[in-house]
């Protein structure tokens, strides 16, 4: 006996009538059959979008230039949101966070915003065109993790971490590694961010009096940086510049 395929298999199930009501309505009419195969698609990839950016990736904008030359004003990046809590963070990862508290201040004058246009964002945030609390969050790269003693600056003018002393290519042309000295040790669970902008990032360096002490612990952490994803001339994958960190010792327990 020849076997049946899908489509001639009986229906059955509480949603019968309805799928037989759709299957006659397009049969009946090509306009009404488009409509719904149209709306069926726009429904599935909304979905799609938003687990993705709910559970995987999520899009930002860079808004200053703390971290030129590698992240231009207005660039926008994808963020892969597995990291740090199923992939760990590296030194070298650019990293987007929320604010540890007070490295933002205050924002007393919020943008005020329509029924209309709050639909209109969250639409554009569910596809990942845009991110609406993205004043919120800040962006960095990796410097140290948990453990790690970093200092600033030796004889060389260079950074060291654990004793070993890094070359930064990453850092903007004509910017020192610091002008700010610095000798912190990263709590365990956190980390020591700097802008590749030395000389114009409001950054772990600054903010010894907040709460955090300047370290960013990872409950903060949204994910790492992988991609310039927008406008299309800059799109690029973001290096995490392992071989400046590839020599440099594991903390001491």
């Amino acid at each position: 006996m020849a076997k049946k395929t899908d489509v001639e298999r009986p229906m059955r199930g509480p949603f019968k009538p309805y799928r037989l009501k759709i299957r006659e309505l397009k049969k009946k009419n090509s306009i009404a059959a488009f409509f719904i195969d149209t709306v069926t698609i726009v429904v599935s990839a909304l979905v799609i979008s938003f687990v993705i950016k709910s559970f995987f990736l999520r899009s930002f904008y860079i808004p200053s230039g703390s971290m030129l030359n590698t992240l231009q004003i207005n660039d926008r990046i994808i963020v892969n949101e597995l990291v740090p809590n199923v992939i760990p963070l590296q030194r070298g990862d650019v990293v987007v966070f929320k604010d540890p508290g007070g490295w933002l201040g205050v924002s007393n004058n919020p943008t005020p915003t329509t029924p209309t246009a709050q639909i209109a964002e969250w639409l554009l945030s569910v596809t990942g065109l845009s991110s609406p609390d993205n004043d919120q969050h800040l962006v960095k790269r990796v410097i140290g993790i948990g453990g790690d003693h970093i200092i600033c600056c030796d004889l060389n003018n260079r950074i060291t971490i654990n004793g070993k002393e890094i070359v930064e290519p990453y850092i903007a042309k004509g910017s020192n590694p610091s002008n700010t000295e610095f000798d912190v040790t990263v709590p365990k669970g956190s980390f020591w961010v700097m802008g590749d902008n030395r000389g114009n990032s409001e950054d772990s360096r600054y903010h010894a009096r907040t709460p955090g002490k300047g370290f960013v612990a990872s409950k903060y952490v949204v994910g790492r940086a992988f991609v310039i994803s927008w406008p299309f001339p800059h799109f690029t994958w973001l290096d995490n510049y392992a071989d400046v960190f590839k020599n440099v010792p594991a903390p001491k327990p």
